[in-house]
This record gives C-alpha cells, sequence and structure tokens, in this order.
C-alpha cells in the first residue's frame, strides 16, 4: 500500500518510519526543510511529569518506554556514524517556589502516583543533592525519575534515516495544494506543488500547520499554533543536571488562555549551555521576537537558579506547538474523509509523544491490537465536537 505522510516533523519522522518498517510504500511530504518547523524550535521533552491523569499520560507512560527501545534500535541500525540523538534518562525535578505552590504541587504528584507514576516527594536538602545549584528556598519538590530529554532536530534526522533503509522517500520544498479521490469520494492521494502523489492513505502530520492542510483536502481541524519562546546561554560546566522546572508549568500546559503565559523550565544540553524557558501564548503565526516576553522568562528562571543571573544568553528562538482547544491530540482515521489520517495537536509534548502516536497509527492501518485504547483521541470524540462545529461554521 501507498502511503503519503505530510510532514517531516518528529511526528512525520516517526510515523513515516513504523509504516515503512511494516512494508509500506512511503512518502514523506514537506513544503520547507526536514525538522524545518516546530522540532526545531522546542527543548526535546520526554515528559510524564507534566501530564494530568488521563489518555495523554497514558502515552507518555507508553512512549517512556518505547524512547529508551528506539534510541538503541536507531544507533544499532545508524551505526556509530551517524549523529546522536542524544537521548537522556536523566529525570526530572519539579519545585516550588512559594508557600501557596506547595500543596497543589504535592496534590498533583500524588493523583500521578495513584495511577503508577513514580513521583517521589522529597525534601529541600534531597533535591539540593540532586541539584546542588538549586534556589535552597524551594518550598516543596517531587522527582520524576522517568523524565527524559533527546536533541530533536537528530532525533528527526534519525527517524526519518531509518524510514529511508526501510524504503521510505522524502521529498522536501513540496507544498501540498490539494486532494486527489477516487470515485466514491474517498481520499486517494495529494496534489502538490511537483506533481499528483497517488496514494492509498494519507497522514496529515502538519503540527501547527496541519489545520490548514486538513483545509486543503477538504475537511475542517480546529488546530491552532501556540507560540513558546526558550532562550540558550553560552557554554559552561554543567550545573544542570536534570529537567527542572516551576509548578506553574504544569497549570501552563493545560490552560486553554490565548493570553502570554510564561514558567520557569531549565535544563542543560549536552554541549553545556542551558535551555531556559518557557512561553505560551496564541497569536496566530506571528514571529515577531517579544522583547518583554524573554525579559519574563529570564526573570522567572533566577527563581530556580539564582546563579543564571551571571550567564550570558548566546540567543533566543520562537516556534509553534500544534494546540488542541480539549488538550488532547487527534491520533486516527477521519470518518468524514475515508483514508485520510491525522496524527497531530501535541502542543508541547509532540517529541516526546511522537514515537507512541506512530504506533497507535499503525495498530489502526493495520487493524491490530492498539498498545492503547484509540478512542479518546479519535477526531469525532465528543470534546472535540463543539470545536470542529466551530471552525465548519
Amino acid at each position: 500500500m501507498r502511503v503519503v505522510v505530510i510532514g517531516a516533523g518528529i511526528t512525520g519522522a516517526a510515523c513515516a518510519r513504523v509504516l515503512a518498517r511494516a512494508g509500506y510504500d512511503v512518502t514523506v511530504v514537506e513544503r520547507g526543510a526536514v525538522a524545518g518547523g516546530t522540532s526545531a524550535m522546542c527543548e526535546g521533552n520526554l515528559l510524564v511529569s507534566d501530564k494530568t491523569p488521563g489518555p495523554e499520560l497514558d502515552l507518555a507512560v507508553d512512549a517512556a518506554v518505547r524512547w529508551p527501545l528506539v534510541a538503541r534500535e536507531l544507533q544499532d541500525e545508524l551505526g556509530p556514524g551517524f549523529p546522536s540523538i542524544e537521548f537522556e534518562p536523566k529525570g526530572g525535578l519539579v519545585v516550588s517556589t512559594t508557600a501557596e505552590g506547595a500543596d497543589p504541587l504535592r496534590g498533583f504528584a500524588a493523583s500521578q502516583r495513584d495511577v503508577g507514576i513514580d513521583a517521589r516527594e522529597i525534601g529541600a536538602d534531597d533535591a539540593l543533592e540532586l541539584e546542588p545549584h538549586l534556589n535552597p528556598e524551594i518550598t516543596a519538590a517531587v522527582y520524576y525519575p522517568q523524565d527524559a530529554q533527546v536533541q530533536p532536530v537528530a532525533a528527526v534526522e534519525a527517524l526519518l534515516a531509518s524510514a529511508r533503509r526501510a524504503g521510505a522517500r522524502v521529498m522536501t520544498s513540496t507544498e501540498v495544494v490539494g486532494a486527489l479521490r477516487d470515485a466514491t469520494g474517498r481520499i486517494a492521494g495529494v496534489r502538490t506543488s511537483r506533481g499528483d502523489l497517488h496514494a492509498d492513505l494519507v497522514v496529515n502530520a502538519a503540527g501547527p500547520w496541519a489545520g490548514a492542510v486538513a483545509g486543503t483536502l477538504g475537511v475542517e481541524l480546529p488546530v491552532l499554533p501556540r507560540r513558546g519562546m526558550v532562550l540558550v546561554t553560552t557554554r559552561m560546566p554543567h550545573r544542570v543536571f536534570r529537567k527542572v522546572y516551576d509548578a506553574d508549568y504544569v497549570g501552563a500546559t493545560q490552560s486553554g488562555d490565548a493570553d502570554l503565559q510564561t514558567s520557569t523550565v531549565v535544563e542543560s544540553t549536552a554541549a553545556g549551555t542551558v535551555l531556559i524557558g518557557s512561553s505560551r501564548q496564541r497569536v496566530g503565526f506571528d514571529d515577531r521576537l517579544d522583547v518583554e516576553v524573554i525579559r519574563e522568562i529570564a526573570m522567572k528562571s533566577l527563581r530556580l537558579f539564582p546563579f543564571l543571573e551571571d550567564m550570558q544568553v548566546l540567543r533566543t528562538y520562537g516556534g509553534f506547538r500544534p494546540y488542541m482547544p480539549d488538550h488532547l491530540p487527534v491520533i486516527g482515521e477521519d470518518p468524514r474523509l475515508p483514508n485520510l489520517y491525522h496524527v497531530t495537536g501535541h502542543e508541547g509534548a509532540g517529541i516526546g509523544l511522537s514515537v507512541s502516536s506512530a504506533e497507535l497509527l499503525l495498530a489502526q492501518v493495520m487493524d491490530t491490537e492498539s498498545p492503547l485504547d484509540p478512542a479518546p483521541f479519535a477526531i469525532d470524540r465528543p470534546t472535540l465536537a463543539p470545536h470542529l462545529q466551530e471552525v465548519a461554521s
């Protein structure tokens, strides 16, 4: 069977890899460059710590098991000459910096423990043992050993290299401009700026642009861009050893507010830089640099790591995350246009959830047992219906 995957970011790459390895004839279509959008403008988070109990956390737990396996497979398959994806199961530390934030953090961790997450409430002394440069004035701390990190662009390149080894093709600088349909009205491929591509299945994995792609193909999808900004310091000896963030981050990820929200997220990279985030704001695809957002992120980071006051910021970057109004990704076939599948809407969790989302897609395409219940991620789920109607109107 021929499959066209639209989008060469982390989600499209993961989908292309599992489909090609399962024997499908896969063509990836990307309007820009490989990893040229959201996947190049993020921190590479693989987190369970920021997700409330429910379907998204279930998907994250599945991904936490898969990522070490995928990392080893890619290393074995591509060899030492291919750049490392820098998979690092370093764990995460979530802290409260205010008296008011301590009890909500403890309660959130307790709710996760109730569904099997390893969320270890620790004292300030233990937190400082894990992170010696952390502000000692924290009021609560929870350690998550399941959290990890990858270098997102390297991961995209590696997944696509693996897909190519299984026979997939990747067409960059190629824009999808319409749908091909068969006599029954099913999608039968796509029209592109470089000609028609016939296919038995089409996968829309275009991230924040998936709504526009869906519209081009003839259906509505309420994916919105949610902008985030990250600061990058100059290189230094490692002084941050895990992903460390303020408890406010969890609330920001689950908020539907369009206005600016900032919360503190700090972590080191293998290269020795420190990534400082984060912000969330719905401003369309406006990518202009906002100094006020940068200032707010920088100031809040000092609450966690006061030593950052003396560090230089090398650069800043912003990217768009695919936001869904009910905070769940869409993974599965579109009943309005058979043979069209969507895999999008992960917002800031797309790097981590990509490999499990791809497996969920594969199970639906092949009609095999799914690793998770696909119903919560279906496009016709009840929580998404009002938003689909709003887009359609």
